[in-house]
């Protein structure tokens, strides 16, 4: 039976001028040589070494720029296998190189590669000695290329168009970041990570190295190279028709077989033998009331275990193991009565209505973050209320942790492909070729994971390329890969998730090329709010930029999905300290700047200046920037609950970070969630109960999004901050599955009132609407008292109580790995919460933890 693949994790690193040859190594000392982090890369070796201090640190960045101009050699050496028979082989497998590679075993070249995104495998059968050495020598991934003529002249005509868009002379390419870096037309020649070249959320930090596993593998006979486990049909009685595919490579062998197993999440096993012809075996199992794979909101993400065995000449020679869902998954988009086409998924026949965030590398050193950070993070999606992330573009296909968690906590998965912003030479047959091979292998990798739900080819590259075109007709700006290359991989090597050309994309043709962004079909990035002119939306006339810009922007979108929305937001200050010394933290100082790299650097301050008026702090700028995300996106996810059916996700821009900077997301590098992350949670409930102020009027709405009728009591109170003016309401109300409705009217709050809706029996999170802007609200005196009680275990309960209206009421996170049951809430005079603390760390003094409020709230223990 073939063996577990040997991991070969022990090398070295040196740089050496760009060029270098194998003769250049020997002018290299024994000191130049330091130990490599293997999976990581060579700036995680140089940290490490002490070297480079982080490149994450007040300007740090600016002074590791060195390293992606250098070449980069790696040597390992290992030991082969004994007693190696006739009848196997072996085969060295680097899962993840990045980027521009050339690989020496034992002084012979075995070959080069220039893919990160793909493995190099390669059969060393004949090749090995009893002691082996590795070379590998990395380039720089961008040395030696011309910049495209169709990206170049994209720029040209974008640039125009931006000019005239920008508000008050705003650069929207990005600043020389982003977009606007003069990397990025040359990064469309090469299959790496678009963002390693700096971006509006993260700096230029390209990662370069080994940063996959290298593995050896012996194999005996023949090997297993693929396998799909797709859930067909599911009958009405709940018999899930599964088809089991197995693909063998028989390099030794006469005659192949299966034996395989299907183990239900209860403990009952199937067992069938698949027959291998070809190189492919098939067989269909049908299981009778089948345990059903479900997003969390909507039930359990049961999984099964499967085994398969493979025999050649009656000997076991392989073993494969893995967990799948059982569940189908569509992208429906019938007629919709309001008009256009709905956007919608059907989970088991049953419309979800998404709602998550797009995802984003964890790291810029995409190589060395651990398995537990993106189960943490994933976690931390679901703990939100999110069933959905949207694999973003620019970054990467990520850890096979980050899958397996998704699948476990029930948290679909919309994949783009690894392509952002920007026209590809697409009619390149080389490039052609290194986008097909990397598709197979990708759609191949991830096509048994239950929680994938969508192929989409690309981020904003058309809504860019319709921007400078006008047009989507076929030509050399990734036409090739989006609706060809990439549909065509999806529907041979799996045949069951849905492709998608683009996000976002859309096709009503009376909407022209803005139907790419429109609001008739497809889905949709709502980018007028934060950006502030007309993204396919519809405009106005906006007194200001910060009226422009403002989140009540978001009622005049009809879209029917929205795959990004967000507004920018610092994250809480203990962050902020631990990645820029105390003395360069200051509003706008240039260190505070660097860690912000949307341009201009104060672009938020017009809306700011709105909602809560201008920061004159650091913990003003920290408070007033979360408070504008967090009320922007309850507003936004409240106003497109609201219109389901019509409207079927809400994806916020973005949910974590590539490292500690200022950004759209809603959780911090630290994985320290922001205020906008709780406000979201709550608009994120199953069911919800909104507001909705329309003139002196104010309606209350009833979201449904579960997979069954709601009946549910509610409790609106009309008061004053002041305590006096109190008017309560009963309401009852049935509300169909996947739909919202009005429940209720009555008029707005008059100056100094608010609204406030509860539910008696906690169908739906409590929740409020303030007729005026937050710097206009007359809160009033508020003060905070808290008990602390150590439940054990590393966790602890916080009961808060608030004497008069308390606004923000928080605990801010002591140390990164803090878990809290809610956060950033709103109490009423003389109401407590009890919030749960979990992840404490071992001896941890709860007397680190405090409580406070928005800016300047009085507190007391």
């Amino acid at each position: 039976m073939s063996r577990s693949p040997i991991t070969l994790s022990d090398f070295e690193i040196a740089e050496a001028p760009l060029g270098s040859t194998l003769a250049s190594l020997d002018a290299l000392t024994p000191g130049d040589w330091i130990p490599a982090v293997v999976p990581g890369g060579v700036h995680e070796s140089l940290l490490a070494a002490g070297r480079i201090e982080h490149p994450y640190r007040n300007t740090n960045e600016k002074d590791i720029r060195w390293i992606e101009e250098r070449d980069w050699w790696y040597r390992g050496s290992f030991a082969a296998p004994t007693d190696l028979s006739a009848d196997e082989r072996l085969r060295l497998s680097f899962l993840g190189l990045d980027t521009v590679v050339d690989i020496w075993l034992n002084g012979e070249k075995l070959g080069s590669h220039q893919n990160m995104f793909r493995p190099a495998v390669f059969d060393v059968t004949e090749r090995l000695q009893a002691q082996n050495e590795l070379l590998l020598r990395f380039a720089p991934p961008l040395a030696g290329l011309e910049v495209p003529a169709s990206a170049a002249e994209m720029f040209a005509r974008l640039g125009d168009v931006f000019a005239a868009l920008a508000p008050e002379g705003d650069d929207l390419s990005g600043g020389g970041e982003g977009m606007g870096s003069e990397a990025l037309p040359l990064s469309t020649l090469r299959r790496k990570a678009t963002f390693s070249w700096g971006w509006d959320f993260g700096p230029r930090v390209p990662s370069v190295g080994i940063w996959r596993p290298v593995e050896l593998s012996r194999e005996k006979k023949a090997a297993i190279t693929g396998h799909h486990v797709r859930t067909d049909t599911i009958d009405a009685d709940g018999t899930a028709h599964v088809t089991l595919v197995v693909e063998v490579d028989g390099f030794h062998a006469e005659a192949l077989s299966v034996e395989a197993s299907v183990t239900t999440p209860s403990g009952i096993t199937h067992e069938l033998t698949i027959r291998v012809q070809g190189g492919r075996g098939e067989a269909v199992l049908a299981l009778p009331h089948a345990e059903l794979w479900w997003s969390h909101d909507l039930g359990e993400p049961a999984l099964h275990n499967v085994r398969l065995q493979l025999f050649a000449d009656r000997e076991l020679v392989g073993e494969v193991r893995d967990r799948v869902g059982i569940r189908t998954i569509a992208l429906d988009q019938p007629d919709d009565p309001e008009g256009g086409r709905l956007f919608r998924f059907l989970l088991n026949g049953v419309p979800v209505f998404a709602r998550g965030a797009a995802w984003l590398p964890a790291s810029m050193l995409v190589g060395s973050v651990a398995p537990e950070t993106h189960r943490a993070l994933v976690r931390t999606a679901r703990d939100g209320g999110m069933n959905m992330l949207r694999i973003w573009g620019g970054g990467i296909y990520e850890q096979d942790a980050f899958y397996e968690a998704c699948d476990e906590e029930g948290v679909l998965i919309w994949h783009d492909f690894m392509f952002a912003c920007i026209d590809y030479p697409s009619e390149l047959p080389e490039l052609q070729a290194e986008v097909a091979a990397e598709a197979e292998y990708q759609v191949r990798r991830l096509r048994n994971r239950a929680s994938l739900a969508l192929w989409s080819g690309n981020n904003e590259v058309q809504l860019i390329h319709g921007f400078a075109y006008q047009n989507y007709e076929p030509g050399n700006w990734g036409w090739d890969f989006f609706y060809r290359i990439l549909p065509e991989t999806v529907a041979r090597e799996d045949g069951r998730t849905p492709y998608w050309p683009g996000s976002p994309w859309g096709e009503a043709p009376e909407e022209g090329f803005m139907a790419a962004n429109g609001v008739l079909d497809g889905d949709r990035h709502a980018w007028e709010v934060w950006h502030g002119f007309d993204f396919g939306a519809g405009g106005g006339d906006y007194a200001s930029v910060g009226e422009a810009r403002h989140y009540r922007r978001y009622a005049q979108d009809r879209g029917k999905f929205i795959s990004e929305f967000g507004i920018h937001a610092s994250p809480e200050l203990g962050t902020l300290r631990r990645w820029i010394d105390d003395e360069l933290l200051e509003v706008h100082s240039p260190t505070f700047d660097a860690h912000n790299k949307d341009n201009p650097k104060d672009k938020g301050d017009a809306l700011l200046e709105i909602i809560t008026g201008l920061p004159e702090s650091i913990e003003q700028y920290v408070d007033f920037t979360m408070v504008s995300q967090a009320e922007g996106l309850k507003f936004g996810i409240e106003h497109y609950r609201r219109r389901q059916p019509h409207n079927n996700g809400a994806l916020i821009w973005q949910f974590n970070d590539v490292w500690p900077g200022f950004s759209w997301s809603v959780v911090d590098h630290d994985g320290v969630p922001k205020a906008g992350y709780y406000f979201a949670k709550r608009a994120f409930a199953p069911i919800l109960a909104s507001f909705r102020l329309d003139g002196d009027e104010l309606e209350l709405w009833v979201s449904n999004s579960t997979a069954a009728e709601a009946s549910v009591e509610a409790l609106v109170t009309i008061a004053g901050f002041d305590g006096g003016g109190t008017q309560t309401h009963a309401v009852t109300a049935t509300v169909a599955p996947a739909r919202s409705q009005p429940v209720w009217r009555g008029p707005a709050p008059a100056d100094g009132q608010f609204a406030w809706v509860s539910s008696p029996s906690g169908a739906f999170p409590d929740n409020r609407v303030y007729p005026r802007e937050i710097k206009d609200t007359p809160f009033g005196d508020a003060r905070l008292d808290h008990e602390i009680v150590d439940t054990g275990a590393g966790a602890a309960e916080i009961t808060v109580t608030a004497h008069g209206h308390a606004y923000f009421v928080h605990i801010p996170s002591a140390v990164p790995g803090i878990r809290f049951s809610d956060n950033y809430l709103d109490l009423r005079d003389g109401t407590s919460v009890t919030i749960r603390v979990e992840g404490l760390p071992a001896g941890f003094d709860l007397d680190a933890l405090e409580v406070a409020g928005y800016v300047g709230t009085p507190v007391r223990r």
